[in-house]
């Protein structure tokens, strides 16, 4: 009976100590295959500031501001297409991570992660927005 007792609890030892050691698996890091920094900043026409504002209100009650600017500025393009992002975007949240779910063009099948970050928030007048894409699949 004592045998058994001690065959037992030597069974149970080995069991255990088998089950803390750390697996030999390791996890493997995945570098992103192509990143895009986008920066967007948007100040809205507030009826004061003409010579700097970037956007205005175009569609309004009667009574409202309804100037429109125009004259977009030409920016180098890097890849055609657009890539589609789901998820929530909670804005007062200074860093905010959602999914990279697809897109066209270049971005075709693409996934990955978008990072949206608040740079600057100035009531309804200005914000500037920084968007960091990390995208892990690449076709």
């Amino acid at each position: 009976m004592e045998a058994k007792r001690l065959i037992t609890s030597l069974f149970l030892i080995i069991l255990l100590s088998l089950s803390s050691v750390e697996p030999t698996k390791k996890i493997r890091v995945r570098n992103p295959c192509k990143r895009l920094v986008f920066y967007f900043h948007d100040i809205l026409y507030n009826g004061k500031n003409a010579e700097n504002a970037t956007s205005a209100i175009v569609g309004a009650p009667a009574w409202g501001n309804t100037t429109i600017l125009a004259g977009a500025k030409p920016f180098r393009q890097r890849g055609r297409g657009s890539i589609n992002f789901a998820g929530a975007d909670p804005l007062m949240n200074k860093t905010r991570d959602i999914s990279v779910i697809g897109g066209t063009g270049d971005f075709f099948m693409a996934r990955g992660i978008a990072t949206l970050m608040t740079d600057a928030f100035e009531g309804e007048v200005y914000f500037r927005l920084c968007v960091d894409i990390k995208l892990y699949e690449c076709w």
